[in-house]
């Protein structure tokens, strides 16, 4: 007895070359809000893993493969990633990027139709000690109309100080808690700063 044929359902995405950047990941089929297009792969190392694997980049070099997880823990999807590494940055995504006990998954934030490419907000932390060119380095190229023209989150007003209190020892526990928190989101949403990996 012949076996009914199995109907092979269209696969969610394609990678290929994109508009935007480099390779890009576009909807095969339609993607309805609220599904989880695909988890966030790669190996999982430490903050001064990440920072010692990618020293020697150019720091005018924006490409990377990093995603932080918390103050622990990066996914380097260089190695051993899928193709959630070629998602672009968008400043009007259709997606995003949600953390669910320390792992990443990309879900719809709306209805994507097929030929649409994908695209989440990096959301790149600024830092203090950012080169005056950073803006430049981390330029962005979605083409939406809201475009900020910045991977990087956006400028925040600076607010006036409070004025320190009379006769207060420096607090060492907070400062160290600053630290970590730096340490946490050097990497980004997705891009570690300095260090990104050519895709």
């Amino acid at each position: 007895m012949k076996k009914p044929a199995t109907r092979r359902r269209t696969p969610l995405f394609e990678v290929r070359h994109s508009p935007i950047h480099g390779y890009g990941v576009f909807a095969a089929r339609r993607i309805r809000r609220g599904t989880t297009v695909i988890e966030y792969l790669g190996e999982r190392v430490s903050h001064a893993q990440a920072d010692a694997r990618y020293e020697d980049k150019d720091p005018n070099d924006n490409h990377t493969f990093l995603f932080t997880v918390d103050a622990k823990t990066v996914i380097d999807a260089g190695v051993d990633g899928n193709e959630a590494r070629y998602i672009n940055h968008g400043c009007d995504p259709n997606c995003e990027s949600t953390a669910v006990n320390k792992r990443i998954f990309i879900e719809a934030i709306r209805t994507i139709q097929p030929g649409e490419e994908l695209s989440y907000d990096y959301q790149i932390q600024r830092d203090d000690d950012d080169d005056a060119n950073v803006d430049d380095v981390y330029a962005c190229r979605c083409g939406a109309k809201n475009c900020r023209g910045s991977m990087l989150e956006a400028a925040k007003k600076p607010r006036p100080a409070a004025p320190a209190p009379a006769h207060r020892a420096p607090d060492r526990a907070a400062g160290k808690d600053a630290a970590v928190r730096r340490r946490a989101t050097r990497h980004g949403r997705v891009t570690e700063r300095s260090r990104r990996r050519g895709r």
